[in-house]
């Protein structure tokens, strides 16, 4: 008997030496490699559970309640009060308030001046930070992220004392030279308020630009100062570019933050009588709830607000992406 048919009486010699046979093992392996571990599911289970319960159940909730309505039967209506299915009507109701709708406006004034502004004090002040010594930086960076770390109620109450005539030293000074300002009349408080959340959030935004920097090789500013940039060419040709992504993303976390406006304007709404109850679409859901006792048109106005976020947000995502789509 010969060697070669030694090897084929062997079993399952022939088998193994088939070329189909060793992908049809590597198919099972990376089957079983697809299946989801349980372990991981039981780690995800809590954080399920409640981004369940705090975020999906209240949208569905909130969606609910903006489509019922209280219905009054009986002469002039006083009598006993009865929720029933109102459909669109408080959307319709909603979106008939010319002060609703004025809210918007002011609202997206604000965004349009105050994230541009915001989002170029972060990206100077990271930038800064990249280029002094690691002695200093970080006690920069606490300086800059400290006036996030304070509540946003505090920081508008703090403001509050300086914009208000007789009390802040700012409004003495500029009288003394000759200035009479009024930070809180109508023409403007909305610059006030675009003030407070500047000072609020550039540090915050800041960090993340500088987590960002962080990132970027080394090699890169090695290889640039020896073809000859400087730290001006450095910086517009390959630092910030290089941060693009970190700016996308502080600017649409800027344009939802821009949406929620609420705490600012109602602390100063006790000391500027310009801001009213329906001075961001905000606070016009909140008194609508708390003080008109119609929770079901709040309902209504804070999922028109959530669309308008969500359109804002998704619309500025899809623009750049295009752009950048079309620059490669």
């Amino acid at each position: 008997m010969t060697t070669s048919s030694v090897k084929s009486a062997r079993p399952g010699a022939g088998d193994s030496a088939r070329p189909d046979a060793a992908p049809k093992a590597t198919g099972r392996r990376r089957t079983r490699r697809a299946r989801p571990d349980r372990k991981a599911w039981l780690f995800l289970g809590p954080f399920l559970a409640v981004y369940l319960f705090a975020m999906i159940i209240p949208v569905f909730y909130a969606i609910y309640q903006s489509l019922l309505t209280v219905e009054r039967s009986g002469p002039l209506g006083l009598g006993a009060p009865k929720v029933v299915f109102g459909g669109l009507d408080n959307y319709a109701f909603a979106l008939q308030q010319d002060v609703f709708i004025e809210g918007f406006g002011r609202v997206l004034l604000f965004g349009i001046v105050q994230v541009p502004v915001m989002l170029l004090l972060a990206l100077g002040l990271a930038l800064l930070l990249d280029q002094i010594s690691d002695r200093w930086a970080g006690l920069m960076r606490a300086t800059y992220f400290l006036p996030y770390g304070i509540p946003g109620v505090i920081a508008t109450i703090l403001w509050g004392f300086l914009y208000v005539p007789g009390i802040s030293p700012i409004t003495e000074l500029l009288g003394d030279l000759g200035f009479q300002p009024d930070f809180l009349g109508y023409d403007n408080v909305l610059w006030s308020i675009v003030n407070i959340a500047i000072w609020e959030f550039a540090g915050y935004n800041m960090l993340i630009i500088v987590a960002q920097l962080k990132s970027i090789p080394g090699e890169l500013y090695e290889a640039a100062r020896i073809d000859g940039a400087g730290p001006w060419q450095i910086a517009l040709r390959i630092k910030i570019p290089l941060v693009r992504p970190a700016l996308i993303l502080t600017c649409v976390f800027s344009i939802i933050g821009t949406m929620q406006l609420f705490g600012e304007p109602l602390v100063l709404r006790k000391i500027a009588p310009a801001v009213t109850t329906d001075y961001t679409p905000n606070l016009s859901a909140y008194f609508d709830a708390f003080l008109n006792a119609n929770i079901y048109v709040a309902a209504a106005k804070s999922v028109i607000l959530a669309v308008v976020a969500m359109v804002l947000s998704f619309g500025f995502l899809s623009l750049v992406t295009r752009k950048q789509r079309s620059e490669r």
